[in-house]
């Protein structure tokens, strides 16, 4: 078969069917926000030739570990959707690690793609209440695509919480099928080491555990139902002692 993405056999050779959406491999890299450069950076330097046209997820590769493991062997589904190699998974809930879990930190040099919706509500939410702005990933007690770690759209530190902002994009089809997974696994690791986490879905989306904020776009009163459920999870208290005076200019 031949793919749109350019995968597969050489489209218009004798007996070659060419389909008009892009392979298995590529689609699962769009579903969930990686690449095929990222891919080829993890796989045994043998394998990349054969990695670099391969259409199958459920193919099987040598990996190396990005901490300097041993290599190991997955399917691609494996890496792009499982937790690493079996070092990081022992490592990942030892006394070391568990000591750390829970902490939020500054990931120098971390590029993760920020909209202009979620710097939005970065802004409106730092109306209402100090936003720390020198941290942007939190330590977890298990592996999460490869890291010890995962990487929010905002945290408070001091509340412990987190405020993810999803819809589904231009594509209608982001943070569905394995990418909601993917936030629902996420969700559970930072809950593991004390901290809550609320989404705010829009655009069609539905409620994606207790703390979700289902609308149809970003609004003013969303952003205050947000504030509103930090209070519920940690109260008025620890909620007041952040508050910022705003005032709603009409």
């Amino acid at each position: 078969m031949s793919f749109r993405c350019g995968h597969g056999a050489a489209a218009g050779e004798p007996g070659v069917v060419t389909l008009g959406r892009v392979c298995p491999l590529c689609m699962l890299l769009h579903e969930t926000q990686r690449s095929r450069a990222e891919l080829l950076g993890r796989v045994a330097p043998p394998q990349r030739a054969a990695l670099a046209v391969e259409t199958r997820i459920g193919a099987s590769y040598d990996w190396r570990c990005a901490r300097g493991h041993d290599r190991y062997p997955a399917t691609v589904r494996e890496v792009l959707t499982g937790p690493s190699c079996a070092k990081c998974r022992t490592n990942a809930v030892g006394p070391t690690a568990m000591r750390e879990a829970g902490v939020a930190f500054m990931k120098p040099g971390l590029r993760v793609g920020t909209s202009m919706t979620e710097q939005r509500l970065r802004a409106m939410l730092g109306e209402r209440i100090r936003l720390h702005h020198r941290v942007n990933a939190v330590r977890i007690a298990r592996m999460f695509y490869g890291q010890q770690e995962v990487w929010p759209d905002i945290l408070v530190p001091q509340l412990r919480i987190a405020v993810e902002y999803d819809d589904p994009g231009k594509s209608r089809r982001a943070h569905r099928g394995l990418k909601e997974a993917s936030d629902t696994e996420k969700d559970e690791a930072l809950r593991e080491v004390g901290w809550e986490v609320i989404r705010i879905r829009a655009g069609g989306l539905e409620a994606l555990g207790a703390h979700s904020i289902v609308c149809r776009s970003l609004t003013i009163g969303v952003v205050d139902e947000v504030v509103t459920l930090m209070r519920r999870i940690r109260g008025d208290a620890a909620v007041d002692a952040l508050a910022i005076e705003y005032r709603l200019l009409t």
